[in-house]
């Protein structure tokens, strides 16, 4: 399943690419070009009133939490959406691309020297070439990630 989120949904945005959803968000998009997405077969999600009724229900989805967690958890129940642990955390967080392991060797000089002193794998996001690596935040997403679902 794809989407695309509005401006008003960053953050749910966010939560569904670490869960390994293409996610398509743009701060500054036009509502046209916005509703245009779901020509590409993503669903669209949003917190616009007037997008209510432009729509097949199966095409936009008005979320009606205001909440980022109660957005994610919204979106999860109606959709009925399963974690795939292949596919957890496999999308960059800013642009959406997809990210793929490189070696520790080729991120010396590209994050923090501490960070290559202390960890040794890592990711980069074909896209943007946002390096990530299994800091805390990795727990603590883990662990939102088992509360969400209540695996």
């Amino acid at each position: 399943m794809r989407f695309a989120a509005d401006r008003m949904l960053g953050k749910l945005a966010k939560s569904l690419r670490m869960l390994g959803y293409d996610t398509l968000y743009f701060s500054g998009l036009s509502n046209g070009k916005f509703l245009a997405l779901a020509n590409d077969g993503r669903v669209l999600l949003s917190r616009n009133t007037r997008f209510v009724g432009k729509m097949a229900p199966d095409r936009l989805i008005f979320v009606e939490a205001n909440d980022p967690k109660m957005q994610i958890k919204e979106i999860i129940r109606l959709l009925g959406l399963k974690p795939d642990a292949d596919k957890l955390f496999s999308r960059c967080t800013v642009c959406n691309g997809l990210l793929e392991a490189v070696e520790p060797e080729d991120v010396v000089g590209r994050v923090p020297d501490h960070i290559v002193s202390c960890h040794n794998r890592y990711s980069e996001c074909k896209g943007c070439a946002r390096i990530y690596w299994p800091g805390s935040h990795l727990v603590r997403s883990r662990e939102e990630i088992t509360r969400l679902f209540g695996v």
